[in-house]
């Protein structure tokens, strides 16, 4: 594990984690957000696989344990105030990165004062069980 890039982190500034973005390495889409803590960080380089920090159950979530929607890290930046982390990845599984079946958590547009659903989704989540959903959360239908 690179606990010298760890240590450089300033993880203390967000009380103990960081937000994380995660982009698509070729198309450089925006795929969603997350948040990671040290720990976090270090599982995510050691293995090349993104893993985050679950706020809402206070644990480790790593990315597809229940969907198969995995990321390989292909790249890791670090923001000038060090407190923020830009993961370059590949999406494996369905190609869905959102808990709702969507490539990007990113799908809605702002369109005369409503959000509107611009993107297709790649798969039901049903598909993953009834308990699938945000970090443990029961997903929600489709607008």
């Amino acid at each position: 594990m690179d606990t010298v890039a760890a240590a450089q982190i300033d993880f203390e500034k967000g009380g103990g984690v960081i937000p994380v973005v995660a982009q698509d390495y070729l198309s450089g889409k925006l795929l969603m957000v997350a948040y990671m803590n040290r720990e976090a960080f270090e599982e995510t380089v050691a293995t090349g696989h993104a893993c985050y920090f679950s706020r809402s159950r206070n644990r480790l979530w790593r990315k597809g344990e229940e969907s198969g929607n995995f990321q390989s890290v292909r790249e890791i930046r670090i923001d000038c105030d060090t407190d923020t982390i830009l993961l370059r990845v590949e999406q494996h599984g369905d190609a869905a990165a959102c808990h709702e079946g969507y490539e990007s958590c990113f799908f809605r547009v702002l369109d005369g004062g409503d959000w509107r659903v611009t993107d297709e989704r790649k798969v039901d989540p049903a598909k993953y069980g009834a308990n699938y959903g945000h970090h443990g959360k029961p997903a929600k239908p489709a607008a």
